[in-house]
């Protein structure tokens, strides 16, 4: 495998996942620089002084001039503008990639947007945290973590292998899949599950806010992911709201059947749901 490193990276939204990337490669030696890009000047000012980034740019176009690497890593629904108003200045050779948790529409419309030379590789870290922000990045967020990695039948072979082995380098386990299959996958188990956690606050809160104060670990296990930035998942949930709403369908259903055997006072079938969920979470282990 071909050696891995950027002299020039570009980091656009050093956040959780965004610093965490640029703490990576520096760790590894994959890169020369790190630039960053984002829409608070503070935040940037903190993530050089801890030396997450080498310089940063108030401006997209002096951000991605001259950058080997370009890593979106703000919420997905500010893609395709920051792609639109940067392409004019992404050098010949380049090396387009991202960390947005939806693929399917959005990874065709930013490859229509590539300007010659330039290629896209778009992948999906399955790493971070209920916590956003620089202060709970790390240098090693992405080891053990899988890394889901999405061409199209336009993707070029020698980017993907680098991203390939630019993931690898970072100890992630790298996984190949098709935009749609992407979406469909983390529908489920990701974006289903945060819209769910999200819910669960606000109904108890309708319930009786004074209700939360009596909460215990269990409670508060199930619902960590709502603590999760609302900006970031108003977007995810959005952007793949086909195969979401054909979730939250499938869980109504599973939920009213729950219900029926509540309202029927059938302890069998209700523990012989448990039981199957508690297989089917116990076949997953634990982290």
């Amino acid at each position: 495998m071909k050696k891995i490193f950027f002299d020039k990276v570009t980091v656009i939204g050093v956040g959780l996942i965004g610093a965490s990337f640029a703490l990576a490669l520096k760790k590894n030696k994959l890169c020369g620089t790190v630039c960053g890009f984002g829409r608070n000047r503070e935040n940037l000012v903190r993530a050089k002084e801890k030396g997450m980034i080498d310089s940063f740019e108030s401006d997209i176009v002096s951000a991605c001039k001259d950058s080997d690497l370009i890593m979106l890593s703000s919420p997905v629904g500010s893609f395709l503008d920051i792609v639109s108003r940067a392409s004019g200045s992404f050098k010949k050779g380049a090396l387009l990639t991202d960390a947005g948790s939806v693929k399917g529409k959005l990874v065709y419309d930013i490859e229509k947007l590539m300007p010659e030379g330039v290629n896209y590789v778009a992948g999906h870290p399955i790493a971070g945290s209920d916590r956003s922000g620089i202060d709970s990045s790390g240098e090693e967020l992405f080891r053990d973590a899988k890394y889901i990695i999405t061409p199209t039948e336009n993707s070029d072979a020698g980017s993907l292998q680098s991203v390939t082995g630019l993931w690898e380098s970072l100890g992630s386990e790298v996984i190949t899949m098709t935009p749609e299959n992407h979406d469909k996958v983390y529908a489920a188990v990701s974006h289903l599950p945060h819209l769910i956690a999200y819910n669960i606050m606000n109904t108890v809160a309708e319930i009786d806010s004074s209700y939360l104060k009596f909460c215990g670990q269990g409670f508060k296990d199930t619902t960590r992911i709502a603590s999760s930035s609302p900006e970031i998942w108003r977007d995810i949930c959005i952007m793949n709201k086909e195969n979401l709403i054909e979730m939250i369908s499938v869980f109504q259903k599973n939920l009213e059947t729950l219900g029926q055997y509540l309202r029927a006072s059938s302890p069998d079938s209700i523990e012989k749901e448990f039981r199957k969920a508690r297989t089917l979470r116990e076949s997953i282990g634990q982290d």
